[in-house]
């Protein structure tokens, strides 16, 4: 029997995973929940949907975080718990794993642990660079591309690639995504309204409302909670209230794509000058980022369809077409010891 492969996309949010043999992409929210700090009630989506509305006993966690894993028991516990449900099962095979290149020698050791301890059966396991696994799922020919600016908005992290045949030239990792931006929009609303409401809320907010558009001024009704009555209500928060709280993270991304822009050679540099930015990962799925982009860098910005998927298409191309195999490395590559 020919063994199957798998491609792996570990989120903050979500794992995405590409089944070869079934020729299918799903994907299931990272999470998982504890009862008393030890006991494991729920993983995955089941999990998720107490996120926000659990006893004080009964704690949700995203064992992965900014791109690492950060509770490598749990995430071990979930790894476990995910794969023996029947609708996720995954065999003995092969795994194609994409991480950020950037990644410090005990934050990549930590996958390769994760792999060995979580009973998958692992035959072998192969990484390639996020940035090139998200380019290919864009459908760029990456082998053929002399100038590339990749970035993926992510849930915790922002990463900038430059990449060229095939190759990454530059690579910058932001530790703030989607995350950050909600729970500080909660914090924002909560000190200049005396209004609490959940990260959820935040998050519809941002995603729904147009808050990259300067155009957009009215105001948005929210559900949260009155902190002076203690009472549940309706509440109108001004749009620009919101717009200031996302600016700043925003404005630190299009700083950190200028000075990534200086650094790069003349020939990559006229090469992207050419091509534009792409944008992919969950935050790109914001309403009117192409036109803040362009409007803040000057330049041809592409935003990717199902921009949070292009990580996992990417994998998929990869495993399905053998002349991506050179842009991947086995965790047990003698130039990679440090990885054993």
């Amino acid at each position: 029997m020919t063994k199957n492969i798998y491609g792996l996309d570990f989120g903050t949010y979500d794992l995405k995973i590409y089944d070869q043999k079934k020729n299918s992409i799903w994907k299931v929210k990272n999470a998982i929940a504890v009862k008393n700090k030890h006991k494991v009630i729920a993983a995955g989506d089941a999990a998720y949907a107490m996120h926000g509305k659990t006893p004080q006993l009964i704690q949700v966690i995203f064992p992965m975080q900014a791109g690492v894993i950060a509770n490598f028991e749990l995430m071990q516990k979930f790894m476990q718990i995910l794969f023996s449900k029947e609708e996720y099962k995954v065999g003995a095979g092969s795994y194609l794993i994409a991480l950020s290149p950037d990644l410090t020698k005990v934050e990549k050791r930590a996958f390769v642990q994760l792999m060995g301890y979580s009973k998958m059966n692992v035959q072998s396991a192969n990484i390639v660079e996020r940035g090139i696994a998200a380019a290919i799922g864009m459908g760029i020919p990456v082998l053929e591309e002399k100038g590339l600016f990749l970035v993926n908005l992510g849930g915790e992290s922002c990463e900038l690639s430059i990449i060229s045949q095939g190759g990454v030239v530059l690579n910058r990792r932001i530790k703030t995504g989607g995350v950050q931006m909600d729970q500080a929009i909660v914090n924002k609303i909560k000190h200049n309204y005396e209004f609490l409401i959940g990260q959820s809320t935040a998050e519809h907010v941002r995603k729904h409302f147009g808050m990259l558009d300067s155009t957009q001024k009215k105001d948005i009704l929210v559900a949260g909670k009155d902190l002076c009555s203690g009472l549940p209500k309706m509440k109108p928060v001004s749009a620009d209230t919101i717009r200031d709280t996302i600016n700043d993270f925003f404005e630190n991304y299009i700083n950190s794509i200028e000075a990534m822009l200086r650094r790069i050679p003349p020939d990559v540099q006229r090469q992207v000058t050419r091509t534009g930015i792409f944008l992919c990962g969950g935050l790109a799925n914001m309403e009117g980022i192409d036109s803040y982009f362009q409007e803040k860098l000057k330049c041809k910005i592409v935003v990717a369809k199902q921009p949070e998927l292009c990580v996992v298409r990417g994998l998929k191309e990869m495993i399905d077409h053998p002349k991506y195999k050179k842009l991947t490395y086995s965790m047990t590559d003698e130039n990679y010891r440090w990885l054993r």
